[in-house]
């Protein structure tokens, strides 16, 4: 629609014109029981009292909706044909104080944008929640669309009898005729706004806490799900890590919580993870685990309440002013997610994942052609979708934790105080930060900001010995180089361990590779030496950024690599076997290492990782250097030989474990043989057993993937299974299954239903593309990759943005990895110079990472074979 994707340019002019007093949005959802599986619409009135700068000047409001029924400024009625484009209302003649009334009939969402509306298939009963991050709060209610207008907010919400429905705000007073009126907020931005409303299935809880000064504080808390989840929900964990989170930001920001209760909703057909409106967060509902999970997945659970948690500081008590500096709030809240999460819960290992997972995506991303700076340029509403990103989240964490070792601990926190107190409901930019971290480190934030969050890239840092003729350290270096693209060096606070291998004995019982001597060392410009290492006895490995301070590829010399070759399930400590594990991943991607290196090293050390989650990590790895990073010549055995790796490795777990589960589910990715899926075919129908696996209702559906994919399971079979679990998760996986059957039938009929319909909702449009693109299915899929290249620009004009992306990268054919493929989307991208720049951005990254496939099967081509 015109005037859809707002600018900057735009805001800050609007920004400079107005200021917001209060918003009184009154919805009546009541019909959204009465229309089946149709969305329909639903009645918004809203009423703004705003202020303006320039008495006589003209500005407009924002709205998506299909109808507005009345415009009413300051008693002055307005004709919504005129006024109303469908995206913004015209407001002009206006006044130093003002009075917009707007009365429209919204839609109800099926792409997770705005208010959606889900119906249970289990049971027929409706539930609603909003999701608006970046800017679609405009599709429930007429707003100044922008973070830096924050105003106070007063909902109330008609629906149907007997309801739950929460707000931001505490619910005042019982409902009446359906009517509930919630609390005034404090000063809050339209895209935190919130509404859940559904029979959903709620339990409440309460946290006190009494300050050092005498004061005390009591926050109700409440955890919710759908009525058909409730068998699986387990609200006293959720409990345990809110209450724990909120004794940490207690005891660290000083500033006590600023917005009353504490509700956290679980939602189905989410399109992100979780969102931190303030008092009523949202979270996708798969955190609701219907069957066993390992310790990993609710490790990354109270990782993401945390990461909300501390959004009620960084992000809703202080907002960034525009979505360029979106980092100041997403980097924060995901380094103080791992951070919270290491010292005050169960999950100690937290910075383990971090290092493995988080930076991962951050180091994937840093590569693309669309890196940016942490603080970016954000010209446009498209611009901010797409910067929720590993350079905005893990790249930022990943500085801050940097910065942390650079200030120290408590200056980082005592600046974070500070911020905190001197822009409490307000909005800031990057400076306002600097200047409290400034104050409170006497370091010279301004140089540090220069080199970490204004300019792109990531580094490498390599270690250089050379020794005596007694085998110790003469001299030992850090070179550190910089991408062509991205020259920038920067200062890096690292440490440098040196470990080596232990003989069995009293004081190293089970042996292994153990750090021996260790030095922290400021490396800037190309080569910086670490002279409190020199004289040490040589070292196995020597490992640059151990215990992960900094933000950095990491490499190895030649003996450190052998080692690694030789041994590296061998090594001790935890954080530094996941450094390398990762380290040995950035070689693959980067077609410095074969793939067929890397999957012996998975072969022979994956079944000795102790950490779960790096294992899972480990497994997902492998499968990408199976499906996309192996020579085609050699697929076939090493799929084989990873198959039997993960069946041995299956069957040696122990019984009833985390790792047990782990080696199941990569041992069904990767299934590739008649006895592989006669085995998944015997676990599911009861004929074969693994002692201590218990086969519940999400595995059978990861068991049934494959052999979906692999022709195996018809229709009959996952109809009948999905009778078995007939449910909205159910469904989930029998339309992804569905699609996943290798027929050119099939594949038509999924292309259909995402490209060519939008009767799909969100969470089925990613179901059916999930199953479609199946890298084991390259030929059926090859006449699909021309398709693709002909509806881009049509999809991203006719779709919801999140829609719109969904399809873009999960269709893209990245399972053609050839170089016609690469020429089809260079060609693409050539042809249309003019196409909206977020979608070229897409394009061009999964243009990068089939480029990067292409070059790494090429080192794999050029490799032996494996031993």
């Amino acid at each position: 629609m015109p005037g859809e994707n707002l600018s900057r340019d735009e805001a800050r002019e609007r920004g400079r014109l107005l200021s917001v007093d209060g918003y009184d949005v009154a919805l009546d959802v009541r019909s959204a029981v009465a229309r089946g599986e149709t969305a329909g619409t639903f009645r918004s009135r809203t009423t703004i009292r705003f202020r303006c700068a320039e008495p006589g000047a003209t500005t407009f409001a924002d709205l998506l909706a299909p109808a507005v029924t009345a415009v009413t400024l300051n008693g002055r009625e307005l004709d919504p044909g005129t006024v109303f484009d469908g995206s913004r209302i015209a407001l002009d003649q206006l006044a130093a104080d003002n009075t917009l009334v707007v009365d429209a009939q919204c839609a109800y969402s099926r792409t997770g944008e705005g208010l959606h509306r889900f119906v249970d298939p289990e049971d027929g009963e409706v539930y609603l929640y909003t999701q608006y991050e970046p800017a679609d709060a405009r599709r429930v209610f007429a707003n100044f669309e922008q973070p830096d207008l924050k105003a106070p907010f007063t909902f109330e919400v008609t629906a149907p009898e007997g309801w739950t429905v929460l707000s931001n705000g505490a619910q005042e007073g019982p409902a009446e005729d359906g009517r509930h009126r919630f609390a005034t907020t404090r000063p809050i931005s339209t895209y935190i706004t919130a509404v859940v409303a559904g029979p959903y299935h709620y339990v409440r809880d309460s946290y006190r806490r009494t300050f050092a000064d005498g004061t005390e504080l009591e926050i109700p808390l409440g955890a919710l799900c759908r009525k058909g989840l409730a068998r699986h929900f387990d609200p006293d964990d959720i409990f345990t890590v809110t209450k724990q989170g909120l004794d940490f930001f207690h005891d660290n920001f000083d500033y006590p919580y600023p917005f009353g209760k504490y509700d956290q909703a679980f939602v189905p057909e989410y399109n992100i993870g979780a969102m931190e409106n303030p008092g009523c967060v949202t979270f996708r509902e798969e955190f609701v685990f219907r069957g066993k999970v390992t310790q990993a997945s609710y490790e990354s659970r109270a990782n993401v309440i945390l990461h909300e948690m501390a959004h009620m500081w960084f992000g809703d008590l202080v907002t960034m002013e525009w979505w360029d500096d979106l980092w100041l709030k997403e980097s924060f809240a995901d380094f103080m997610g791992a951070f919270s999460q290491v010292e005050s819960t169960r999950f100690d290992n937290a910075w383990i994942t971090f290092a493995n997972r988080r930076k991962a995506w951050a180091y994937r991303a840093d590569q693309l052609p669309s890196t940016h700076p942490v603080t970016a340029d954000i010209r446009d509403l498209e611009d901010a979708k797409l910067n929720f990103d590993g350079i905005t989240y893990a790249k930022g964490a990943s500085v801050l934790k940097q910065l942390v070792a650079y200030v120290g601990r408590e200056a980082f926190l005592e600046g974070a105080r500070r911020y905190f107190k001197r822009h409490a409901y307000g909005n800031t930019r990057l400076t306002d930060l600097l200047s409290v971290l400034e104050e409170t480190s006497g370091r010279d934030m301004a140089a540090w900001s220069r080199a970490w969050l204004e300019t792109a890239g990531v580094n490498t840092l390599t270690p250089q010995a050379t020794y005596d003729a007694q085998d110790r350290i003469t001299e030992l270096s850090v070179l550190q180089e910089a991408a062509p693209t991205h020259p920038q060096l920067r200062p890096h606070r690292v440490a440098v361990g040196l470990y080596r291998r232990q003989e069995i004995s009293a004081a190293h019982p089970d042996g292994g590779l153990e750090r021996y001597a260790r030095a922290e060392v400021d490396v800037s410009g190309p080569r910086t030496a670490v002279t409190e290492l020199a004289g040490a006895e040589r070292p196995d490995l020597i490992l640059v950024n151990d215990e992960d301070l900094t933000y950095c590829k990491i490499r190895f010399d030649e003996g450190s690599l052998a080692t690694l070759r030789d041994g590296l399930g061998e090594i001790t400590d935890p954080l530094a076997r996941a450094l390398c594990w990762s380290a040995v991943w950035g070689l693959t991607r980067d077609g410095l290492m074969p793939a067929r290196d890397y999957l012996e090293l998975v072969l022979r050390f994956a079944g000795r990782e102790t950490d779960i989650g790096v294992l899972q990590s480990v497994h997902a790895q492998a499968r990408t250097a199976l499906e996309l990073y192996a020579a085609p010549a050699h697929r076939e055995s090493a799929a084989r030989a990873l198959a039997e790796g993960a069946l041995r490795e299956l069957r040696l777990s122990e019984p009833g474990s985390g790792h047990q589960l782990a080696w199941a589910r990569h041992f069904a990715s990767v299934a590739s043989t008649d006895a592989d899926f006669q085995l998944l075919t015997g676990l599911l129908d009861g004929t074969a057993k693994v002692d201590g696996l218990e086969v519940d209702q999400e595995l059978r559906w990861t068991l049934l993937e494959p052999l979906a994919s692999h022709g195996v399971a018809d229709t009959a079979v996952l109809d009948a299974e999905l009778a078995r679990d007939d449910t909205a998760s159910g469904k989930r996986h029998q339309v992804r299954c569905l699609a996943a059957r290798p027929s050119a039938e099939v594949k038509e009929r999924a292309w259909a239903d995402v490209v060519e319909s939008d009767a799909l909702s969100n969470a089925l449009v990613e179901a059916t593309i999930s199953g479609f693109a199946q890298f084991g299915q390259r030929e059926l899929l090859a006449p699909y990759a021309p398709r693709y290249f002909a509806f881009l620009e049509q999809a991203w004009q006719e779709r919801s943005i999140e829609i719109a992306m969904a399809m873009v990268r999960g269709l893209f054919p990245s399972w053609q990895v050839t170089r016609e493929t690469l020429d089809a989307a260079d060609a693409w991208l050539a042809g249309h110079p003019q196409a909206a720049p977020a979608l070229r951005r897409l394009v061009a990254e999964e243009r990068d990472d089939l480029a990067r496939a292409l070059r790494a099967q090429a080192c794999d081509e050029a490799a032996a074979p494996l031993g």
